[in-house]
């Protein structure tokens, strides 16, 4: 009976083993992918801040993550921040040509929008903003009725944000989805 020396034995069995650990290796890759497109295009979307128009809340370079699923099977209130493809009215009226935009909503279908000094006045009553912003008010906001379907949305840099005030309502089928999550700055990890 003769043995096998260990350096016969075995490199076949090496070769096997990185092989299967290739196509192992290979195939988590392939399903990380998918999955990976298949949420960002389905549930969530990370986004940069450019612009100042949501400070404090949200800073010039944090990213945030927009949760899609919150508008496709949920409702959209007032006070969520939401993040939506612009009208072709922004590059007019503004001269913003970004194709997404991050603003707060002021207001809801069927809601009466328009303000009085540096007070925002929903349906006749005093906008309670319990989230961080700026004063003052900045451009009026004219009296408006928001149809169904549409939403009326602000910066919560009032008077630094070209808004509804601006170029008018955001449809509902170009939103995109509600922020939820601000992932960077470390030191700003949050929920929103």
């Amino acid at each position: 009976m003769t043995e096998a020396t260990p350096e016969t034995q075995s490199t076949p069995s090496v070769v096997r083993r990185i092989g299967r650990l290739a196509r192992e290796w290979g195939i988590l890759l392939v399903v990380a992918v998918v999955l990976s497109v298949g949420v960002r295009s389905v549930g969530f979307q990370t986004f940069y801040i450019p612009s100042g128009s949501m400070e404090p809340t949200l800073q010039i370079g944090d990213r945030i993550v927009v949760n899609k699923l919150s508008v496709e099977f949920g409702t959209v209130h007032t006070g969520d921040i939401i993040v939506f493809r612009a009208t072709k009215a922004v590059a007019m009226n503004c001269g913003d040509h970004d194709t997404d935009l991050v603003k707060r909503v002021i207001g809801v279908p069927g809601d009466r929008i328009r303000s009085s000094g540096n007070t925002i006045l929903v349906n006749g009553v005093a906008l309670a903003e319990r989230w961080p912003h700026t004063e003052p008010l900045g451009p009026v906001i004219n009296p408006v009725h928001v149809p169904k379907g549409e939403y009326y949305v602000m910066g919560d840099n009032h008077s630094d944000s070209c808004d509804s005030r601006y170029w008018g309502l955001v449809p509902h089928k170009n939103i995109i989805g509600k922020v939820f999550v601000r992932i960077w700055p470390f030191g700003r990890i949050g929920w929103l």
